[in-house]
């Protein structure tokens, strides 16, 4: 899910429903994956933005922090410990030259007391090191243990290197270590942003101000997985004003914060990283504070601890930008009936200007060619490319591709739109409701298409229109038109055969944004503006649900 506006394009995309029992609603703490996998980072800074240095410690199962001792500076960096090498800007990495810190140490005595363990610390200008259950005073950082043995000599401690999974904690953009956490894999160093007494700590990392404290896993001695332990009210402040425009009507908000809220709760794709939710729009864009207008934070004031429910469970709440004149069954998108994601018409869109709520994307035969065979799809050069199936809500439910082979490759549901899908041509189709032109058409057949692509008759002749007021009229002859979306459309007989196009240009032209399913966040919108409550909208986009 992406923010509404401009940036809409980008929806979140759930190729699999998972369950979730309800007491995934108890959670009052969120488990937030900011950096993890690829984007693990070997180093990582905190400031602070609202408060004035930070607490030292881990996190319990509960999630309840435990503090193990402080630092009163305000700008640290969280380093994978061993061979450290620091830029003449400060920046840390494991390869380099120049300025760096080893990976060896002298060790000298263990202290119970984190203030005892400072005080020795500042005497032997070293730093204070938790390990499993005890403090000790560590002091230097050698290539080898050679060099360090000598220290120790002469010191009077051990030669100790730091554990595969160490994290130094050092004063930014320096070489001065503040802290080391080494508990030997049991835990992981958490750190806890110290607050003022009437303001809630807020703190930068990577650009953006983040509520709650922060874990550093470092998983099979690599980079530093970065999660934000933050209140679930807290994160839902983070997500709301990135998912929908913060001045928004509050109804579309409230609708938005509750989905939000939902979707957090019931969320366990991310389990195997230890987290609930990552901060991506494979989840929920979630970047903390910055953009939070007072408006989106009381849209999640007024809801606090709501969520939706079906039959005593936690509901998929997914939500999209907007769906083009209808919603879609989730089956027909995803497989896989779930009955409060029910597709309707959508009467609310149309009451309000949408940007680019229409849009018109071309392909040559040879871009769709590409797009397709590094999307990993098997088939030929393309020749054709037609709509073969629509639901009975009017959206695209299956295409097909041929190629000049005459082999055909067939996709449905979502893959409609994202086969489509190219970075490097810059180019996708941003819904299920679209039409192809320069293909071959709807059908293989010929003659006139009534209601779906699997209807088709001959000829008009013999065909019967009904009026508003339920006569029927026959069609004889021509010049007859169907009222669409775009206006008035000749009804014109389709080409008949196996055509492969004209094999220069598909034009495809279409409505809304996103995967269609549930929530339409501009339908949110218009409804508010039209007076409806934040349970009314919840109601209409999902099927026989509770909110509570």
């Amino acid at each position: 899910m992406k923010k509404a506006i401009v940036t809409l394009a980008c929806v979140v995309t759930f190729f699999a429903l998972s369950t979730a029992s309800a007491d995934a609603a108890v959670k009052d703490t969120l488990r937030v994956g900011l950096r993890y996998g690829s984007s693990a980072m070997f180093s990582a800074n905190l400031e602070n933005a609202v408060g004035s240095g930070y607490e030292l410690g881990y996190f319990e199962d509960g999630r309840d922090f435990v503090s193990l001792g402080w630092t009163d500076e305000t700008s640290i960096s969280m380093t994978a410990a061993g061979t450290i090498y620091v830029s003449s800007s400060g920046e840390y990495s494991a390869t380099g030259n120049g300025t760096h810190l080893g990976p060896w140490h002298v060790e000298l005595d263990e202290y119970d007391d984190f203030e005892e363990a400072e005080d020795a610390a500042r005497e032997a200008d070293g730093w204070t090191v938790f390990l499993d259950g005890t403090y000790a005073v560590r002091t230097g950082c050698y290539d080898s243990k050679n060099e360090a043995n000598r220290a120790a000599d002469d010191l009077g401690g051990k030669a100790v290197r730091s554990s595969d999974d160490a994290v130094l904690i050092t004063r930014t953009r320096s070489t001065e270590i503040l802290y080391e956490f080494d508990y030997g894999g049991s835990q992981s160093l958490g750190v806890m942003p110290q607050a003022g007494r009437r303001e809630k700590a807020e703190t930068w990392f990577k650009g953006y101000k983040y509520n709650g404290g922060f874990e550093y896993v470092r998983p099979d001695g690599g980079n530093l997985r970065v999660i934000n332990v933050v209140d679930l009210e807290d994160y839902v402040k983070g997500v709301v004003p990135y998912e929908m425009n913060g001045d928004w009507p509050l109804a579309a908000l409230e609708a938005q914060a509750v989905c939000a809220r939902t979707f957090a709760c019931r969320n366990t794709k991310h389990a195997s990283y230890d987290f609930d939710v990552c901060s991506a729009i494979c989840c929920q864009v979630y970047n903390g504070v910055n953009t939070a207008t007072d408006r989106s934070n009381e849209a999640v004031d007024n809801t606090e601890g709501v969520c939706i429910w079906y039959d005593g469970e936690l509901i998929e709440a997914v939500y999209h930008s907007s769906d083009g004149g209808a919603t879609e069954d989730a089956k027909n998108v995803w497989g896989g009936d779930v009955p409060y994601l029910q597709g309707k018409k959508d009467p609310y869109e149309s009451l309000i200007s949408i940007p680019n709520y229409s849009y018109t994307v071309t392909y040559t035969p040879a871009e769709l060619t590409w797009v397709l065979q590094n999307s990993g799809y098997t088939i030929g050069t393309v020749a054709d490319v037609y709509v073969a199936e629509r639901t009975a809500l009017g959206n695209v439910s299956k295409v097909v591709f041929t190629d000049t082979s005459g082999k055909t490759l067939t996709v449905t549901g979502q893959a409609c739109s994202n086969a489509f899908y190219s970075t490097t041509y810059g180019k996708n189709v941003r819904s299920l409701n679209f039409t192809i032109s320069g293909g071959s058409g709807e059908t293989s057949g010929s003659g006139f298409c009534v209601n779906s692509a699997s209807n088709w008759i001959d000829s008009l002749s013999g065909a019967t229109a009904i009026t508003a007021g339920g006569q029927q009229t026959k069609l004889p002859g021509s010049g007859w038109c169907a009222v669409t979306n775009s206006g008035t459309v000749a009804l014109e007989a389709a080409s008949g055969g196996a055509s492969s196009g004209s094999g220069d240009l598909f034009v495809i032209t279409g409505t809304g944004n996103g995967h269609h399913v549930g929530m339409s966040q501009y339908g949110a919108k218009a409804m508010a503006e039209n007076g409806y409550s934040y349970e009314d909208i919840l109601s209409f986009y999902y099927t026989d649900v509770t909110i509570e």
